[in-house]
């Protein structure tokens, strides 16, 4: 199966490579307030941060993508990089592309100059103005918007410039549109999901084992920002992750229909808490539900990076994405005029799906060995998050499954998804498609 999936990833990367060039229409104006340079947000970004109380993650990496080109003896001088965020620094899901950039100038040996990260731009034609300023104004070759809103104007753009490579995380749309300049990518987060998950699974056994709760009262709470495939892929791989370790848990979700609203997420967190759920995550991207959490005493599972120092007594552990690698990537392509896929996933072998340390004061024992373990299961072929075996449907388990893969209008189920048993997430797309209802999640 392994071996199956790495030919079939090979081949539809090699289908969808073209070369790197793109034009459209439509306007309005950017906060000029919004533009800034690495130098002027980088006091508001930091890492994840540590605490004595951490243990590290090893995390390894991968041979199924497109080799990265070499930047030996490559002028990256002329380069200009422009990344296009929906919010700043405050949001956490926009601080981790943020501080991914960072690391990737610094990597690079990029000036200041050359890279330039406009915040605060809506999922509406001020992304379209947004790459427009930064094509016109600052001359970027590589402009990167990070909202899922953003992709149509991102497309609207690379048409108008042919010459700038336009690139879109979260997207659905560049394998369909067959633009040379406009790629999609994402990572296996639902991989990271899943280990994040077996944390959460322990400390319920701990909880279980303490007399803290009973097996039956194994239920944790879901903060989801929209009912998106993206949103269900990732809810249900940390489900899937908490189940293998602890078989009685159930979950319950609130959808917020909000990527970031703080107010909201917290007040969902809390009504799960009130619903007796004594573990939450999250697919949301304030401090809302960790504050929550922290507040109420209830073990928390965060997204985009560690919240130890806010929440050091229930913060257990966090997936994020790392999107440095793309960002070099992307680089290296652009320098050795090699085309960039119109779609890019990368994992755990990529550096692109990583775990903050693991807080062993709110932790289970045990928690880091059992995460490297099914880590290393991931990485090897051995384990796979959606094996049709480990869950049901209405009660049954699904042989097959048709998922809306290339995305349109009527959201079309196009696309047979089950394979020996597994479902293949985002192979035929780098944005994630599985939206399955499954057994043991509630929508509240």
């Amino acid at each position: 199966m392994k071996k199956f999936l790495s030919l079939l990833l090979v081949a539809l990367m090699l289908v969808s490579i073209v070369a790197c060039g793109g034009k459209d229409d439509e306007t309005s104006s950017v906060n000029p307030d919004s533009s800034q340079t690495v130098n002027e947000e980088n006091d508001a970004v930091s890492a994840d941060v540590e605490s004595d109380d951490a243990e590290s993650i090893d995390v390894e990496a991968s041979e199924d993508l497109p080799s990265v080109p070499s930047l030996e003896g490559k002028d990256l001088s002329d380069l200009t990089f422009g990344l296009i965020c929906l919010h700043d620094e405050n949001s956490t899901y926009d601080k981790n592309f943020i501080q991914a950039m960072y690391e990737a100038q610094e990597a690079l040996g990029l000036s200041d100059d050359q890279v330039k990260i406009v915040t605060n731009i809506p999922e509406g034609s001020e992304c379209y103005d947004a790459a427009v300023e930064l094509v016109e104004d600052y001359d970027c070759d590589i402009v990167f918007a990070n909202s899922f809103g953003h992709e149509t104007y991102m497309i609207q753009a690379a048409k108008e410039y042919p010459e700038v490579e336009f690139c879109h995380a979260t997207g659905t749309m560049a394998h369909t549109e067959k633009l040379d300049n406009f790629h999609n990518a994402f990572a296996s987060i639902y991989e990271g999901r899943y280990l994040a998950g077996i944390a959460a699974g322990l400390k319920l056994n701990e909880m279980i084992e303490n007399g803290d709760i009973t097996a039956d009262e194994a239920k944790m709470g879901y903060v989801g920002a929209f009912p998106y495939a993206e949103v269900k892929s990732g809810y249900t791989s940390f489900y899937l992750g908490a189940k293998s370790v602890c078989p009685s848990v159930t979950m319950d979700v609130k959808f917020t229909n909000s990527w970031y609203d703080e107010a909201l997420e917290k007040e969902a967190a809390l009504a799960l808490i009130d619903s007796d759920c004594v573990l939450i995550s999250q697919h949301a991207d304030s401090m809302g539900a960790p504050s929550a959490c922290e507040q109420a005493g209830v073990p928390n599972v965060s997204y985009n990076g560690s919240t130890v120092e806010a929440c050091p007594n229930t913060f257990i552990v966090s997936s994020r994405i790392n999107w440095a690698p793309y960002y070099e990537y992307i680089v290296a392509c652009w320098a050795n005029d090699v085309a960039i896929p119109a779609d890019w996933c990368g994992g755990i072998n990529e550096g692109s799906v990583v775990l903050t340390d693991v807080n062993s004061k709110a932790a289970a024992e045990g928690t880091v060995d059992a995460i490297e373990a099914a880590k290393k299961e991931i990485v090897d072929g051995t384990r796979y998050v959606f094996d049709t075996a480990n869950f049901t449907v209405a009660g049954e388990k699904i042989s097959s499954y048709l998922a809306d893969v290339d995305t349109d209008a009527a959201f079309t189920k196009d696309t047979e998804v089950v394979k020996d048993g597994i479902f293949v997430e985002s192979i035929y797309r780098s944005a994630p498609y599985f939206d399955i209802d499954i057994d043991g999640i509630t929508i509240k």
